[in-house]
């Protein structure tokens, strides 16, 4: 038996249907991947069934795209650790921030059944922290939606940017390296699907900023890209107010309360954190033969279907 978290009916439809996920071939689909992962010298992966799983729901069941992607996640992680490879739960900086609720994912998804939402405030000051630790908090807040929450892993996320509190020294702290190596993780590494990504609250000022963040995607994800102004009742036919958090006048959780309650869930997963810094990717064992266009490893022989 795979040793995975079985989904509930209505998220087990959605798999089958819109993922291509096959019960019945599941367990091969992870066997294949795990042992591909044991024939590669270079890599040190989770062969966790949990975490493999969500590649392959992630990449809609291509196994070598779920290759290319794992490839992708590893090499990252062991190339720019200070930003992609959290490994302690209890570092101040990931704490004091993830209080602050500079990222929040809010407890109740789209349609209460549905998209996971992702708040992100730029409130933070920016003499105590920099924006290597917010993303470093948003590796660590996705690894765990990646193990833990099967909204966000069948129905994907939607991404709330408020920059009400965004200031010209919070702009300073980007550039254009560190805006690449992050959306690089995001949509070569992280097998979760982006359905939307909004801007509210934008301020004058932070207008170049934003196109220059935005021509940093991909064509398929600038399509996705929206903006509200202040008034968010606008934001209705994307996100409904009521699963706004109660201090933006909705209804899904106080963020005081949801980032108390939910550091017992990365509580939980302490032990795993530590133990990412057992894997990656020694680029000194990478065959030669395993690199294609610039990719990560590209060896073994997968099953494909066709994907949108």
């Amino acid at each position: 038996m795979s040793k995975i978290q079985p989904l509930p009916e209505n998220l087990q439809k959605v798999a089958i249907e819109e993922l291509g996920e096959v019960p019945s071939r599941l367990y091969d689909d992870l066997q294949a991947l795990e042992l591909w992962i044991q024939q590669q010298p270079h890599l040190r992966a989770r062969t966790d069934h949990q975490l493999l799983v969500q590649f392959l729901r992630g990449c809609k069941f291509s196994l070598q795209r779920a290759k290319e992607k794992l490839e992708s996640y590893y090499s990252l992680k062991s190339k720019y650790p200070e930003l992609q490879n959290p490994t302690d739960v209890d570092a101040p900086q990931l704490r004091n921030l993830f209080q602050m609720g500079c990222i929040v994912p809010l407890p109740r998804p789209l349609n209460d059944c549905g998209t996971r939402i992702m708040l992100y405030r730029y409130n933070y000051p920016v003499d105590k922290f920099s924006i290597q630790d917010v993303i470093l908090l948003d590796v660590l807040l996705h690894d765990i939606l990646l193990i833990d929450d099967p909204y966000a892993c069948i129905y994907g996320v939607i991404y709330l940017v408020d920059l009400s509190s965004f200031s010209a020294g919070h702009i300073l702290q980007f550039s254009p390296s560190v805006l690449k190596k992050s959306l690089t993780y995001m949509e070569n590494s992280l097998p979760l699907r982006v359905k939307a990504m909004g801007l509210i609250n934008m301020p004058t000022f932070a207008e170049q900023f934003c196109n220059l963040f935005i021509s940093f995607l991909s064509k398929k994800l600038r399509e996705r890209v929206f903006f509200c102004s202040k008034k968010l009742e606008h934001l209705s036919d994307k996100i409904p107010l009521k699963y706004l958090p109660v201090d933006y006048g909705g209804e899904n959780g106080r963020l005081e309360e949801i980032c108390s309650d939910y550091t017992k869930i990365w509580n939980k997963y302490r032990l795993y954190f530590e133990e990412n810094l057992q894997y990656g990717v020694d680029e000194h064992l990478r065959p030669a033969k395993s690199i294609n266009d610039g990719m990560y490893g590209m060896g073994g022989t997968f099953r494909k279907i066709d994907v949108d």
